[in-house]
């Protein structure tokens, strides 16, 4: 799962950075609100999260112009503004969830998640693919009930391909998943990530469309 933080305060944003990066998310930082609606408007995330007093462009107006330009792009307000006219102009902008500081990282990552899953049309926090199931509150991954152990890397790309099992993912969309927007990936990075992942999980779980991407499919077993 890949992030998006448009966060002023340096210190605030490295710790939550380092904090979701723990979890295994690749995190993008903006510092002020033009160059987060930059990156929300090019970039492919699972979610966001925008501070509401930033500089150069309030985050309340990045949001609405997201919101104006259709982007459907989950958005978590995490803000000092905990008034309830706050809450309110936040959500009618096209807030998905709202978040005050002081908070807890764990229930940032928990919201974020529960956002990604959503978003992704899944109901439930357990998805299941044949012998393969992901717990999306939780991170966890287990493959015939036991844990799975992945990189980070690896859990980016297969929780992309879980979340939409069964679709076809562009290879360059399961790139921006896994990589951050400074990083510079070699040109078969994807390909040597598949390779493990098929190694762990079994080939035939992740199949290859020729020109297109890949797909985590088990047809007759996916529910």
């Amino acid at each position: 799962m890949r992030i998006l933080l448009v966060e002023d305060d340096a210190d605030l944003a490295d710790g939550i950075a380092r904090a979701l990066r723990a979890e295994h998310f690749a995190v993008d930082i903006a510092a002020n609100g033009e160059d987060g609606a930059h990156l929300g408007d090019t970039g492919i995330y699972d979610a966001a999260v925008l501070d509401l007093g930033l500089p150069v462009k309030p985050g309340i107006t990045v949001l609405k112009e997201w919101r104006d330009a259709g982007r459907s792009l989950p958005v978590l307000i995490l803000t000092a503004r905990d008034g309830w006219s706050d809450k309110v102009e936040g959500f009618r902008a096209g807030a998905d969830d709202y978040l005050t500081k002081p908070f807890r990282v764990e229930e940032l990552v928990m919201r974020l998640r529960a956002l990604a899953r959503r978003a992704a049309g899944h109901a439930a926090a357990r998805i299941v693919c044949g012998p393969l199931a992901f717990d999306a509150q939780t991170g966890q991954f287990e493959l015939d009930g036991l844990p799975l152990r992945l990189t980070a890397l690896e859990w980016r790309v297969l929780s992309a391909l879980m979340l939409r099992k069964g679709i076809v993912i562009d290879r360059l969309d399961l790139i921006e998943h896994a990589y951050e927007s400074d990083a510079d990936p070699d040109s078969n990075s994807l390909e040597v990530i598949v390779g493990r992942l098929r190694k762990k999980i079994g080939a035939a779980l992740i199949e290859t469309v020729r020109g297109r991407g890949y797909r985590l499919t088990d047809e007759p077993r996916c529910d």
